[in-house]
């Protein structure tokens, strides 16, 4: 009798030996890393560790000097943020381009607009579109929102999840985070994580880029370390636990010994 096969699922988007280099400086220097379909996968580290650089490449920003990134198993070159859209993958930088004086409902669906009639009389359907934002929000944990308010009235918390809810919107398969630097309160940071939760429980692969070990144990599956554009630790939630991830991130000489 043939064994059933137990190969693990061809991840959403793979990285292998990436290597960015400034000034023939390695940012990054033979990173690899899986992003598998609905799991957070949190990447940690100080800051010069090539996170941001990470991201960048992600992103389609930055080329990298080497490697390979794939999606689906197949090798893709994402040489623009607008291929990396349309490869499915969603970045939320830090100030998460949000149009801060449009309505939250032309932030959500910009682009998409839903619209009624023929040509040359078709236009917007508000009513629609006023609906579809009020669920895409919904569907992230935000609710008793005013869709035509502007984005700017929305609290710190509540316009990470429009981000998150206009990713959902456009169907992305990949869901960048870069953890914002402004401060927020911890129902606001509740209100985020939870987002994150939801992008995963709709078989999103997310990739959640932070400073705080303490959340990203809160959400995340897997955890990649970086210490000076290197991999330190490729982990997972039954190799850590909060505490350990913590004193991993906090303790500069232990992270270097395992790179090392």
């Amino acid at each position: 009798m043939t064994a059933p096969d137990a190969s693990p699922p061809v991840p959403v988007l793979e990285l292998r030996g990436l290597t960015v280099r400034y000034g023939g400086i390695p940012a990054l220097d033979r990173v690899g890393l899986s992003l598998p379909a609905g799991e957070i996968t949190c990447v940690l580290g100080e800051n010069g560790s090539g996170k941001s650089t990470l991201v960048s490449v992600v992103s389609g920003v930055r080329r990298p000097d080497e490697g390979e990134v794939l999606l689906d198993g197949r090798p893709v070159r994402l040489r623009t943020p607008r291929r990396a859209r349309e490869a499915g993958i969603a970045t939320l930088w830090q100030d998460l381009a949000v149009a801060p004086l449009l309505p939250v409902w032309r932030n959500v669906v910009l682009g998409a607009e839903p619209t009624r009639g023929v040509p040359p009389f078709r236009r917007i359907d508000l009513d629609r579109a006023r609906a579809t934002t009020l669920e895409a929000l919904r569907r992230v944990g935000v609710t008793g929102v005013d869709p035509d308010q502007p984005a700017n009235a929305l609290r710190a918390g509540e316009r990470h999840s429009l981000a998150v809810a206009r990713a959902l919107h456009y169907g992305s398969r990949v869901l960048v985070f870069d953890e914002p630097t402004a401060p927020m309160t911890v129902a606001q940071h509740a209100l985020v994580l939870q987002s994150l939760i939801t992008a995963r429980r709709g078989g999103i692969a997310v990739l959640f880029v932070t400073n705080n070990p303490r959340y990203a144990h809160l959400v995340g599956d897997r955890f990649l370390l970086l210490a000076g554009g290197q991999v330190a630790g490729n982990l997972t939630r039954d190799d850590v636990d909060a505490a350990d991830l913590t004193r991993l991130i906090a303790g500069g000489d232990e992270l270097t010994a395992i790179t090392a």
